[in-house]
């Protein structure tokens, strides 16, 4: 069955940098695209950043220029790279696999457990 486990989240202060990594098995990860999705407290979910099984990218407005997605299919991993972490980016970040190989990502249908990061001044 499909598995998400993500790391690398915790406590930073403003202007910090954090990386997050999911390493995913039980599918074939490099026909997928890839998805990190947040949900800050008493909000909904967010799409944070997408790779598609191509390497193109996409990313939320509010973390462009600070936030960058990779893969790599020879790890089945995924990363997010987070530099200039704000207080408003503290949520917890879920790795997920879209039903697709696009950018646009039209579907997630595995989600990870999460991983908090807390932006604290």
């Amino acid at each position: 069955q499909v598995q998400l486990v993500e790391s690398g989240g915790g406590l930073v202060q403003p202007g910090g940098s954090l990386r997050l990594s999911c390493a995913a098995s039980g599918f074939a990860f490099s026909n997928y695209a890839m998805t990190w999705v947040r949900q800050a407290p008493g909000k909904g979910l967010e799409r944070v950043s997408t790779i598609s099984a191509g390497g193109t990218t996409g990313v939320l407005l509010s973390v462009k220029g600070r936030f960058a997605i990779s893969r790599d299919n020879s790890k089945n991993t995924v990363h997010l790279q987070m530099n200039n972490l704000k207080p408003e980016d503290t949520a917890v970040y879920y790795c997920a696999k879209c039903s697709d190989d696009l950018v646009t990502c039209g579907q997630i249908d595995n989600r990870g457990q999460g991983t908090q990061v807390t932006v604290y001044s």
